[in-house]
């Protein structure tokens, strides 16, 4: 029924994270004209979770090793922004896009779907 996610991550630099998803992310990508890159992402899941707060999305890379993941980025001239916390259900950090904007990164330590056969 589907064929794929499309994620949009809304900045106030949108050609300064586009030129960082493809120079030191190492993204590949389609230009959907006019210089407007749309990445092709790693596989990916969905998760629900209950809030009290007001409902939002977010977005998050999914590492196998996230201490080497951020040793190469930042190798790549990347910021880490939040250093690497034991949530429980994962190590969590984030990187510093050129725009200012925070991606989260973490390496999970519970069952994952997205490599689950469609």
């Amino acid at each position: 029924m589907f064929s794929g996610a499309h994620v949009i991550l809304y900045t106030k630099d949108a050609e300064a994270d586009r030129a960082f998803l493809k120079d030191v992310f190492g993204f590949e990508h389609v230009d959907a004209g006019g210089g407007w890159l749309i990445f092709k992402l790693p596989p990916a899941e969905v998760a629900v979770h209950p809030t009290k707060d007001e409902p939002k999305h977010e977005v998050y890379l999914m590492c196998e090793d996230l201490t080497q993941t951020l040793t190469e980025l930042e190798d790549r001239g990347a910021e880490i922004s939040r250093a690497i916390t034991d949530q429980g259900w994962g190590l969590l950090a984030a990187v510093r896009l050129p725009s200012g904007t925070e991606l989260p990164l973490y390496e999970p330590r519970h069952p994952t779907a997205h490599g689950l056969s469609p």
